[in-house]
């Protein structure tokens, strides 16, 4: 099912028809904003770049990205990069540490899973997650054809 806060193109993109989405409804006509990847900020942190370059081409390529949508692709780029420091951490370090309170879990287990929530977040406004994954492989078709045993014959 769209959500409302998916942007146009991406509801179209898992539409059931031209100007539709998945749920029949009409997806309103946005702002004809010029559809370019934005640069990568200077200051992203290594990590953050390498997801940086590994994501942004085939957004670019389903023309989901404007120059505009680069302060939100460094969050979701540097939100990618912590996870990966911090899950890295746990795994060298052990998920728990001793203090003078006794056995604590490790803080980097806490970071982990919190830049994971916003890693989620950020990943499903640019159709990064499973779910939105799914969606723009249909391809915005209406999932009738050969291959659908449900396409009835009219």
């Amino acid at each position: 099912m769209a959500k409302a806060s998916e942007p146009a193109p991406l509801r179209l993109l898992k539409g059931r028809s031209e100007g539709r989405d998945s749920g029949g409804r009409p997806v309103p006509a946005v702002p004809t904003f010029k559809r370019v990847a934005p640069a990568p900020p200077e200051w992203l942190s290594a990590e953050a770049r390498a997801e940086w370059d590994r994501v942004v081409p085939e957004l670019a390529r389903l023309d989901l990205l404007k120059e505009n949508d680069r302060a939100g692709l460094a969050a979701y780029c540097e939100a990618w990069a912590t996870f990966r420091e911090a899950t890295e951490a746990v795994q060298r370090e052990g998920l728990t540490i001793e203090a003078k309170q006794g056995t604590l879990a490790h803080p980097a287990v806490a970071i982990a899973r919190n830049a994971g929530r916003e890693l989620r977040t950020w990943a499903a406004h640019f159709g990064l997650t499973p779910s939105t994954e799914q969606g723009l492989s249909r391809g915005g078709g209406d999932d009738v054809g050969d291959d659908n045993p449900f396409a009835g014959s009219g």
